[in-house]
């Protein structure tokens, strides 16, 4: 729905995101906020429907006009708990992957883990919004989001929770999503609110917790201790660090355009 004069600001509709949008719309009434998935927010604001948008980190490689606007981000430093790949078979037996339809960077970033640490490039299918794992006979599958955490009751060979495999194997963060404008948008302050809206949600995650735990299924001491001990908000010098390494290798997979400038000149800080 357009609403003329006003900056369209497209968040993820997961956990993770509430304390990156905390007080987001009293402190930018100029902006309307949109919730949806990630992997459909990088194709609204592809297609000019959204202005601003937290999406996927591997979708701000795909546009060389694309500008990262602030340093509020989702990532991990650790184990993330809300991307998790789950196998039947031996990781180096994985022919086909079923993959949550929900988020692109985590399908690279389990592409590029069992290609480099396992050596198998496995046949990938989807695994529709909504579909359980009962509903894919394939040898492993990418869950993320809430669903993620909460492990499914299926006995599996080996479960791999994607934030801290990639943090042991690299040694750097890892980022999953960032603010992200398209070119030519009149920012109107949003840039500045959303650093300001992350440091609210840091400051309230007691709070958050308590209004959020009980609907996913979680106690409130344990869905605190997921927005406060497994997730990262700043996209500070090694989350970029890390964002360089995952940029190089999904190019040699050719999951992502080369030439692309990781540079964050515009990135606010706040």
């Amino acid at each position: 729905m357009m609403h003329p004069g006003k900056i369209r600001v497209g968040a993820v509709n997961y956990l993770n995101t509430k304390p990156l949008i905390y007080d987001f719309e009293q402190l930018v009434p100029q902006a309307t906020l949109e919730l949806d998935l990630p992997s459909r927010l990088a194709d609204r604001l592809d297609a000019g429907e959204l202005d601003v948008a937290l999406i996927p980190s591997i979708e701000a490689f795909q546009n060389p006009l694309y500008t990262v606007i602030s340093d509020a981000c989702i990532a991990c430093r650790g184990p993330v708990l809300s991307v998790k790949l789950f196998s039947r078979v031996p990781l180096d037996r994985i022919g086909t992957l079923a993959l949550d339809e929900g988020s692109r960077t985590s399908v690279a970033l389990a592409r590029i883990l069992l290609e480099q640490r396992c050596g198998v490039s496995p046949q990938l299918e989807p695994l529709p919004i909504g579909a359980s794992m009962q509903d894919t006979q394939a040898d492993a599958v990418l869950l993320i989001g809430d669903r993620a955490i909460h492990s499914p009751l299926e006995r599996f060979e080996v479960v791999w929770d994607l934030g801290d495999q990639w943090c042991r194997w690299t040694g750097l963060p890892f980022v999953f999503a960032m603010w992200t404008a398209r070119p030519g948008v009149e920012l109107m302050g949003v840039d500045e609110a959303l650093g300001l809206a992350r440091d609210r949600g840091l400051e309230h995650l007691e709070k958050i917790a308590s209004r959020e735990a009980a609907p996913l299924g979680l106690s409130e001491p344990e869905c605190l201790s997921y927005l406060r001990d497994n997730l990262h908000f700043r996209l500070g010098p090694l989350e970029r660090e890390g964002l360089a390494e995952f940029y190089r290798l999904a190019t040699e997979l050719n999951l992502a355009p080369r030439g692309v400038d990781l540079g964050f000149d515009n990135c606010k800080t706040a």
